[in-house]
């Protein structure tokens, strides 16, 4: 066995259950790493591990690619994963926003490739690469070391989570990124993959994007809409890469609001846009945040405050930051009591 996944294996002796979580919503990143380590130390180990998520699948492509693999994610309780024997936390890591576990306490192991938050506990094995495009990348190599036959299905989600977090080895992609993705093309499955990337959304959808249109305002090279409620948390992100698109534009920048929390994303075109930093700055001590150069996003917890109010001044820090003044701000289509009537007839109940 590889040195490294003989140090995994040393982490989780002992463990009768080993509960694997990526992030709170899981995106195809998060979904394929995760199944691949769950087959890994299934196969390898002779663990018993299962996939656990706290959040929403949301997003009609990530719904399509978890009915692909067969379901193998379950929605768990707080209490879940506080009496699983071991965690293996997969994208993500404590401290994160979209992390479940507010401690290190069952955390064996953080598998991610994400920038490193804060000193990971003693024991803990720990294989966090920010140079890295894709975690799925991490946990290609992982499946090559050992020789483990990748079925069909598992090389296409792998593929996908590359492709998807890299936007097809174009944004923050590694030599090691190219490599997977070359090595596990192929393997995957094209008529399945077609399937899950062009997964048929709901009326709901587009209803959210016509509102979106209605609302945004253009500050210069930066365009910023303010969702109002959001059917699933991962919508702004949805969003805010559909909206890059626009001709000029440099940032994109989608708020909304998810039960008690105010989520936004952020995306940029510049290479070492610093998006991560960005969001930090933004959020400071208020909530989380976090990301990487062309992608990042934030919550912020309303805790008895107007959601209008929150998402005010979100923005208005974003503006700063980003060094544009709000008396810029330009319509991109409709009229002034278009873009500032729709998040409030949302507040008041309206439809």
């Amino acid at each position: 066995m590889p040195l490294q996944l003989d140090t995994l294996y040393t982490a989780l002796g002992g463990a009768a259950h080993v509960l694997i979580l990526p992030h709170t919503n899981p995106d195809p990143d998060a979904i394929a790493s995760a199944v691949a380590l769950r087959e890994l130390l299934i196969a390898h180990f002779a663990l018993d591990a299962q996939i656990g998520y706290r959040g929403v699948i949301g997003r009609a492509e990530n719904r399509a690619l978890v009915h692909y693999l067969g379901r193998p994610l379950r929605r768990v309780r707080i209490a879940d994963v506080q009496q699983a024997d071991a965690v293996v936390l997969v994208d993500t890591q404590p401290g994160a926003g979209n992390c479940a576990v507010r401690s290190t306490t069952a955390v064996r192991a953080v598998i991610d490739h994400h920038p490193l938050r804060g000193t990971p506990a003693a024991g803990v094995f720990v294989d966090i690469r920010p140079a890295t495009g894709a975690t799925a990348t991490i946990l290609t190599e992982y499946v090559q070391a050992c020789s483990f036959p990748l079925s069909r299905p598992l090389a296409t989600a792998l593929f996908y989570g590359i492709k998807t977090d890299t936007l097809g080895l174009i944004r923050g992609a590694s030599a090691a990124d190219a490599a997977a993705y070359l090595a596990l093309q192929p393997l995957i499955d094209p008529a399945a993959l077609m399937e899950i990337e062009q997964a048929q959304v709901p009326v709901a959808y587009f209803r959210q994007l016509y509102a979106a249109v209605q609302v945004a305002r253009v500050y210069e090279d930066v365009i910023v809409v303010n969702l109002g409620r959001l059917a699933y948390p991962d919508l702004a992100a949805e969003l805010a890469d559909l909206l890059l698109r626009l001709a000029g534009m440099q940032w994109s920048v989608c708020l909304g609001v998810y039960e008690r929390t105010v989520v936004f994303s952020v995306r940029t075109r510049r290479v070492h846009g610093g998006a991560g930093q960005l969001v930090q700055a933004v959020v400071g001590s208020e909530g989380s945040a976090g990301g990487h150069g062309m992608l990042a996003g934030g919550q912020v917890r309303l805790a008895g405050r107007s959601p209008v109010e929150v998402v005010a001044t979100i923005t208005q820090r974003l503006l700063a930051q980003l060094g544009k003044s709000p008396a810029s701000a330009a319509p991109l289509i409709g009229s002034q009591a278009t873009r500032c009537g729709a998040f409030v007839r949302q507040e008041e109940g309206g439809q």
